[in-house]
């Protein structure tokens, strides 16, 4: 069975390198997780990309991990400006924004980064539940759920941008 990539994936699959590599920063800020899925290239389909991008994922060190969650910014306080920021963040009403806020402070103060959680499809409750269970994890036990997390929300973007015509890319 052959597969024919989608007119986004053929575009990345095309981009010269460095346009290539922006557009996975733009998906994930570690360096180490945009190189191996870069080296992947070109990528016979959808699929093939995501499985690129979990085992990149499933590589990164704890470096590499603190890496890519600084490029997220807190729950409850979308990028201004970041459409991408504000649309993954669209379930967090107005009166939950202070209370993530002061929740995700306690959580950095244990564990060193922002509270990372793949917020699409999530109501503001929800992400608000998960941060007061997780508060309360070990360190080893909370990066690895920071990986699964980041992973999905890699997925979620990769895929995004695949399906993207031109002008939607960088949102």
């Amino acid at each position: 069975m052959t597969s024919i990539a989608s007119p986004g994936l053929a575009r990345f699959n095309a981009a010269d390198t460095p346009g290539a590599a922006g557009q996975l920063h733009h998906v994930c800020a570690s360096g180490a997780w945009g190189a191996a899925v870069l080296a992947g290239r070109p990528y016979e389909d959808v699929e093939a990309l995501l499985a690129a991008s979990d085992a990149a994922m499933a590589a990164l060190t704890t470096e590499d991990l603190a890496e890519a969650m600084a490029g997220h910014p807190p729950i409850g306080r979308p990028k201004p400006g970041d459409a991408r920021s504000a649309r993954e963040q669209s379930g967090v009403g107005e009166a939950l924004r202070e209370e993530l806020l002061e929740l995700n402070l306690a959580y950095q103060d244990r564990h060193g980064h922002v509270f990372l959680i793949c917020a699409t499809g999530r109501t503001g409750e929800e992400m608000r539940a998960a941060l007061k269970e997780r508060i309360g994890n070990d360190t080893d036990t909370e990066r690895e759920i920071v990986r699964t997390e980041l992973g999905k929300i890699n997925r979620i973007r990769l895929r995004r941008l695949t399906e993207a015509g031109p002008a939607e890319e960088g949102d």
